[in-house]
């Protein structure tokens, strides 16, 4: 048996624990806390985490030279501060693929609350109401729709939107405007985006120069009447522009996983009539969480051993 030890903070599918246990000795401490990780992070070779917790400098200071591997089961990152984790020496590697149809799916769920009030609908029948003629919702099909980050989850919700007969619009900086078009997508500026689309809806990290992308601004390109999709990550729209645009009537609705803090309480936003909000849950399916924890399993294992990696973030 290898002396690695690897700590799993945020729980991980039994799928994943039984690929790591054949290669080491994993404890698994599903409610650490972040002091207490501090204390026992010295004693790891390997961290697997998800998005609870964090993984600051402290935590790199605190585990010495024995920390060799980070991996985040999902695909988000921004929990872990990845210039300290250079600093330190320390792999960082995520589970990007993962979670692709979970998200996409739960897009078009979102999607389709959002033009048809689903959630209203079936909150007033649960209540006794009837209150059918109120709910006059709008079709996908014909619709124009806004892919904001064309990447793996973006160009999946393109292609899933295209079979309800909607056109597709894709915006990303990183990504080609031929391979836009390859994956389904004419690409467009940003600008353009805002002016064309029915719906919009955005697939990118949060980073310094995505925080706050929709803006007040960015709003008020858009078309009047525009519903708004965001199962990527909070801070990228900002939340009290997008509650001036619901009262205003430039947004028609929005469908929301996730928010700027997590749990947001019930904020205006949240109680507005016009959103439909879910708990970040985009990537909380039985499929996508064994894939996750395979995947990670797989490359936390590949880079203790010094092996190719596929998915390294730093």
């Amino acid at each position: 048996m290898s002396a690695w030890k690897i700590l799993l903070t945020d729980g991980l599918e039994q799928n994943g624990q039984e690929l790591l246990r054949q290669a080491a000795e994993v404890v698994n401490q599903p409610k650490i806390t972040a002091e207490e990780l501090l204390v026992v992070a010295k004693e790891y070779d390997a961290l697997i985490v998800r998005g609870r917790t964090k993984v600051v400098p402290a935590v790199f200071e605190a585990a010495g030279d024995r920390l060799k591997v980070v991996g985040r089961a999902g695909v988000g990152v921004d929990n872990i501060d990845l210039n300290a984790a250079r600093a330190h020496n320390v792999i960082v590697v995520n589970s990007p693929i993962a979670t692709t149809v979970a998200v996409a799916e739960l897009t078009l769920g979102l999607m389709l609350a959002v033009s048809r009030e689903i959630p209203r609908a079936d909150a007033t029948m649960k209540a006794g109401q009837w209150i059918k003629k109120e709910l006059e919702g709008v079709e996908l099909y014909g619709k124009t729709l806004g892919v904001i980050g064309f990447g793996r989850i973006g160009a999946s919700v393109g292609t899933r939107a295209s079979a309800f007969g909607m056109k597709i619009l894709g915006y990303d900086p990183l990504i080609p405007a031929d391979e836009i078009r390859r994956r389904g997508g004419e690409p467009v500026s940003l600008d353009e985006l805002y002016a064309r689309a029915d719906m919009i809806t955005l697939h990118i990290p949060l980073t310094s120069e995505s925080r706050s992308l929709l803006n007040a601004d960015a709003f008020a390109k858009m078309k009047d009447g525009v519903r708004l999709v965001c199962a990527a990550r909070g801070g990228v729209i900002d939340e009290a522009a997008l509650l001036a645009a619901l009262e205003s009537g430039k947004v028609a609705a929005a469908g929301l996983d996730v928010f700027m803090a997590e749990p947001p309480g019930l904020i205006p936003l949240v109680a507005h009539p016009r959103v439909v909000c879910t708990p970040h849950v985009g990537a909380q399916t039985v499929e996508a969480q064994e894939r996750a924890a395979q995947d990670i399993a797989s490359e936390v294992l590949a880079a203790l051993r010094g092996d190719a990696l596929r998915w390294r973030v730093a």
